[in-house]
């Protein structure tokens, strides 16, 4: 039974305990992170000459794991029961935490290092798990609003654990590393290792679904996985946009103590001020996106993420440049400064947009990889997380320091450089842009009153059948539906200008009168019986034309057809409040419709009907009972 809210979602088992084991997992791991970071620039443990080369060895050696592991690790989840083996990884924490509070006690960098990749290599053989069962847990209308919880979850985790674990150290200069932090630290990580071993006895099982035996070489495997996350373009377009939102993420953050050191001439307090605003800002975009969404993984909102980080990168890199060198170095200076204030203003809206971008990509890789591929298409997408990091902390140092240009102008590239990656990707999977078009037509245009959604079955190959009154209606329909729909048009209708490429984005199948046009006539049951078969959801308008007068007109014998051969359920569905707008038969020509922005329409659908059970006179007597008195 699915949940009003996402955050409904709190009060299951089959959730909970998941979110507190990779909140408090995520905690401790940036915990011990920013306690070393702070504890090899603070404290006198490591020499000036290379405080650098552990810091950056402290930010690489936490994400190394996932480049190394994951393959094996997403192998892994996909062969062994999945709460199981999180209680074993727990376990593996619990371990590490009391080697770390050994570590602090002898006061060995080298052997901190160590025990830091060593928790991040739990993190690794974690992640795939994480994200892998949360299908197996959530129904369809669920899943997006979770996604958004546990990015949500994510982000606090790594702010809290980030402030946490450099105040424990502090920051005044030159001190010395006494046995109270050590002793603090240390409790506080086996406290938050031990309570997450501790959540984790409560995750539901969630069978395994590979039959063979894992392998172990982390190179074939690795190719392997990469392989597989492939086999689908909108799957392996959807993890390279993940991948780069990491990597801009991660330049981001990296850099944001120099940028308000040098360049908003703030202090260390103004840091956690930005800091913390980024990250609220992208887990507040995260849990809008169910919202938006209204609870399926909406694609359309890709877009409009990349170009708000865009726009925001490239405006941001004014706003910095346009901030004095007499800037205020308090927080409370730095709120009343209208600079800084923009500053701030556009680090919020830069990081919501992020949750708004990220979320639908991850989800939908999960709901579009087979539930026995699912953990290790997710490792894949770790494996490429990792890397594309840091190709991007690579390119930061090229940048800043054999370049030698600015953070500002840094940022300014990496927003130009996100507009490329995000027309790329949705180039590549056109889908993304029909998404959009469908999403601002029911948001903006139009007022879609949705009835009987639910009953679209969740997956398998079924049909639904609609009258036809405009245009628009595949677009309607697509934006209502919560599984992809193909369609089934006329073909005069496919080939029209701009619709052509929203329609082929989403895969119509173009279909014209046999005695017109006899190989698009067959070639069209074609493709219909294979969709059908390999488990799409299909969209027929058995009129088999628009309607002239906002009348259901008679059902043509097409879909009968189709159910002799592939005897799929049948969705009966009606389009209601079209008729008289644009893009119809009303009036003299297509643009003589009204024109009323945000006009109300309704899209009504009934229980399945059973192929074998279909009467071609029941079947149109239905849709015009749903669609009722309302054109």
């Amino acid at each position: 039974m699915s949940t009003k809210s996402q955050f409904g979602l709190f009060k299951l088992r089959r959730f909970l305990p998941l979110f507190v084991t990779q909140f408090l997992g995520a905690f401790n791991d940036n915990l011990l992170r920013a306690a070393l970071v702070a504890i090899f620039t603070f404290t006198v443990l490591v020499s000036e000459n290379h405080e650098d080369i552990y810091v950056i060895a402290a930010q690489g050696l936490l994400s190394l794991p996932f480049f190394l592991f994951s393959a094996t690790a997403g192998t892994l989840a996909d062969y062994f029961e999945k709460s199981r083996l999180i209680t074993y990884v727990k376990y593996g924490e619990v371990v590490i935490a009391f080697l770390i509070a050994l570590a602090f006690w002898s006061k060995q960098p080298a052997f901190m290092l160590g025990l830091l990749f060593l928790l991040g290599t739990q993190s690794a053989f974690f992640a795939p798990l994480k994200y892998s069962i949360l299908p197996q847990h959530l129904d369809s209308s669920e899943i997006v609003g979770g996604n958004g919880v546990v990015q949500m979850g994510t982000f606090v985790a790594i702010l809290l654990g980030t402030i946490i674990g450099t105040q424990l150290v502090g920051t005044e200069p030159e001190q010395d590393v006494d046995y109270v932090v050590p002793v603090v630290l240390a409790v506080f990580i086996i406290f938050v290792a031990v309570a997450g071993l501790i959540a984790s006895y409560f995750i539901p099982k969630a069978r395994s679904h590979l039959d063979s035996k894992p392998r172990w070489n982390p190179i074939t495997v690795t190719r392997d996985l990469l392989k597989i996350a492939s086999e689908r373009r909108s799957v392996m377009r959807s993890i390279l946009g993940v991948a780069w939102f990491w990597s801009l993420g991660a330049v981001y953050l990296a850099q944001l103590p120099n940028l308000t050191e040098d360049y908003l001439y703030s202090s260390k307090s103004v840091l956690t001020l930005l800091l913390s605003v980024v990250t609220i800002s992208i887990a507040l975009g995260s849990l809008t996106c169910e919202k938006l969404s209204r609870k399926h993984v909406e694609m359309g909102l890709v877009p409009i993420g990349a170009f708000f980080i865009s726009v925001i990168g490239i405006e941001l890199f004014f706003a910095i440049n346009a901030v004095p060198e007499t800037a205020p170095r308090t927080v409370l200076a730095f709120l009343q400064t209208p600079s800084s204030y923009r500053v701030l203003i556009e680090m919020v809206f830069l990081g919501f947009f992020m949750g708004i971008y990220v979320v639908p990509l991850q989800t939908l890789v999960q709901v579009r990889t087979p539930v026995e591929k699912r953990a290790r298409v997710i490792a894949a997408m770790n494996v490429m997380n990792a890397f594309v990091v840091v190709c991007g902390a690579l390119w930061s140092l090229l940048w800043l320091h054999v370049i030698g240009w600015d953070i500002p102008s840094l940022f300014l590239f990496m927003s130009i450089f996100n507009a490329c990656v995000s027309v790329y990707i949705f180039l590549q999977v056109p889908e993304f842009t029909m998404r959009f078009v469908v999403w601002m037509l029911s948001h903006s245009m139009y007022r879609v009153r949705h009835e009987g959604i639910d009953l679209v079955p969740e997956s398998g190959g079924a049909l639904i059948a609609c009258n036809h009154v405009s245009y628009i209606d595949a677009l309607v329909l697509a934006g209502a539906v919560r599984r992809p729909i193909r369609f089934v048009m006329a073909k005069d209708v496919y080939d029209m200008p701009f619709l052509n490429y929203l329609f082929r984005a989403c895969r119509t199948i173009p279909i014209a009168p046999k005695s017109v046009d006899p190989d698009t006539y067959d070639k069209a049951f074609e493709d219909i019986e294979q969709a059908l078969e390999e488990g799409d959801l299909l969209c027929i308008f058995p009129e088999g034309r628009l309607t002239p007068d906002g009348k259901v007109g008679e059902f043509k014998s097409g879909i009968m057809k189709i159910l002799e051969k592939t005897p799929v359920p049948v969705v009966p569905a009606a389009l209601k409040g079209l008729w008289g707008m644009k893009f119809t038969h009303h009036g003299e020509g297509l643009f003589k419709g009204s024109w009323k922005l945000r006009s109300k329409l309704g899209v009504a659908l009934s229980a399945p009907v059973e192929g074998p059970d279909v009467n071609l006179y029941a079947l149109q007597r239905e849709v015009v009972r749903l669609r009722g008195a309302y054109q």
